[in-house]
């Protein structure tokens, strides 16, 4: 459609006057490229977590929770509404662009005042009907991107929430994981304890038989009584971790501690988790709420792109067509049509404090999102080399765990030994039964860290997400290939 004659000078002066007060347009901000990871030692080899990361330990029974909580968990519900409203603001943002037609009908019947400016009686009526019918036609001409830009800052928040429900999705699938292993470990430290409070019990009945003959003193019984409180106050406190693990179970699938399966006990795996070798380069692409925090920074620029765009002209086009009359016998007839053609251009002059405001939040919101991106960098690495750490240090206490076991075991076949010679009673025999029961639970212990530790550095790491950089735009292209702070 060509432009008016009469717009063809006055845009061009619009521009001039307008451009006068309009802001300049900020540097693209400059963010980190890689995570702050040197230093933290990486595992040759070690792959990323796969998205169903939780198979790699071959536990059907675990299958199957994660399936069962990621059916529709309480904790992702938010999630989701999150999403959701990203969506529609999406539509919100395309409704206020473009075209927009809209129909209208409408009629009234009237009474003129006697007193009016036109009397009655000289119109020859008093009353009469008034009916019209009309299509109007609006077109905004977006020259200068501001409705593209809010389009675009809604796809971006979209994008931020998916990220944001795949962070969620994340903490869900490695809770059901923690927890269930937990309740595992619960369950072999419970059989051990049951074996411990059953040799105390053992050695408990010696000692009271060795003080009843005189052999020993009193003192002798009060302390087997003390191990044995002890050993039975460990059982309780295991059997009450295993209960309160189940419920934490239900919680997370979203269903009461009775609805809960019935889970049957099993060894707990082995672990051999590291940190990959390109953690440093590879480690924001891989976790949700960095991807999440990247998307809003994208939001946030189309949001300045949008503010600065309300200092431009703002040109539109309005048609009307339809009939309109006060004879109803003649309204259908082609002497009741209405044409209107109604260009409008609005240039806001006296609106500079407004827009400046606008235009300042929308840069102190830019700036707030680069800063909370450059924390969440921080953070995931800081996480990130917090667990690798703490799996290699766990690593190394279960290898000294595992000789001092070894050495218990050779104790106890040594006291078993003298035992069948008659060279000792059967207490050394219990002692050192003991002993090693109590070093197994430490070791068992210490391999549920171990577990826990793989799956928070599986959680660290992304837990499978893989972030696709937005499209470089001339806007964006300084974002997408920043370098380092």
């Amino acid at each position: 459609m060509a432009m008016p004659p009469i717009l063809r000078w006055i845009v061009p002066l619009a521009v001039v006057l307008a451009g006068c007060s309009i802001p300049p347009k900020p540097d693209a901000p400059t963010l980190r490229t890689e995570a702050p990871l040197a230093g933290v030692p990486t595992q040759a080899g070690q792959s990323w977590p796969a998205a169903d990361w939780w198979k790699q330990y071959g536990d059907a029974q675990l299958d199957a929770l994660e399936a069962k909580a990621l059916e529709g968990a309480p904790s992702l519900n938010e999630a989701s509404a999150r999403f959701g409203t990203a969506e529609k603001s999406i539509d919100i943002a395309r409704a206020e662009a473009g075209v927009s037609i809209d129909g209208n009908a409408q009629f009234q019947r009237q009474r003129l005042s006697e007193t009016g400016l036109i009397p009655p009686a000289f119109l020859g009526f008093t009353w009469y009907n008034q009916a019209d019918l009309g299509v109007q036609f609006r077109y905004d001409f977006d020259f200068w991107g501001k409705q593209r830009a809010a389009i675009e800052a809604a796809v971006d928040e979209v994008r931020a929430a998916e990220a944001e429900s795949a962070a969620a999705v994340l903490m869900l699938t490695t809770a059901v994981a923690d927890t269930y292993f937990g309740w595992q470990a619960d369950q072999a430290r419970l059989a051990l304890a049951t074996a411990l409070v059953e040799n105390l019990e053992r050695n408990r009945k010696l000692a009271g038989l060795r003080v009843a003959r005189g052999i020993e003193p009193p003192d002798t019984v009060h302390a087997a009584d003390g191990q044995l409180a002890n050993a039975r106050e460990q059982k309780a406190a295991i059997v009450g971790s295993a209960q309160m693990r189940r419920a934490a179970l239900a919680a997370l699938l979203g269903v009461a501690p009775a609805e809960l399966p019935e889970l049957e006990a099993k060894p707990l795996p082995a672990v051999a988790g590291g940190l990959p070798a390109d953690a440093r380069l590879d480690l924001i692409a891989r976790r949700p709420d960095i991807a999440a925090s990247r998307w809003r920074i994208e939001a946030a620029l189309r949001r300045v792109d949008q503010a600065r765009a309300e200092f431009y002209p703002d040109l539109n086009l309005t048609a009307l067509a339809g009939l309109s009359s006060i004879d109803m016998d003649q309204f259908l007839t082609t002497g009741s049509r209405v044409f209107n053609v109604s260009p409008a251009l609005h240039l806001p002059i006296f609106a500079g404090g407004r827009l400046k405001a606008r235009f300042g939040a929308s840069k102190a919101q830019l700036d707030a999102a680069v800063a909370q991106y450059d924390s969440a960098v921080v953070s995931a690495a800081r996480d990130t080399a917090t667990q690798a750490l703490n799996l290699q240090q766990i690593d190394a206490r279960r290898v000294e765990r595992a000789a001092q076991v070894a050495a218990t075991e050779a104790l106890q076949d040594a006291a078993q030994a003298r035992a069948r010679r008659g060279l000792t009673d059967d207490r050394s025999v219990l002692a050192a039964e003991a002993q090693l029961l109590q070093q197994r639970d430490a070791a068992t212990a210490l391999d549920a860290q171990a577990i826990s530790a793989d799956i928070s550095l599986t959680k660290a790491l992304g837990g499978g997400y893989r972030f696709e950089a937005p499209p470089q735009t001339d806007s964006t292209q300084s974002v997408s290939q920043a370098g380092s702070r």
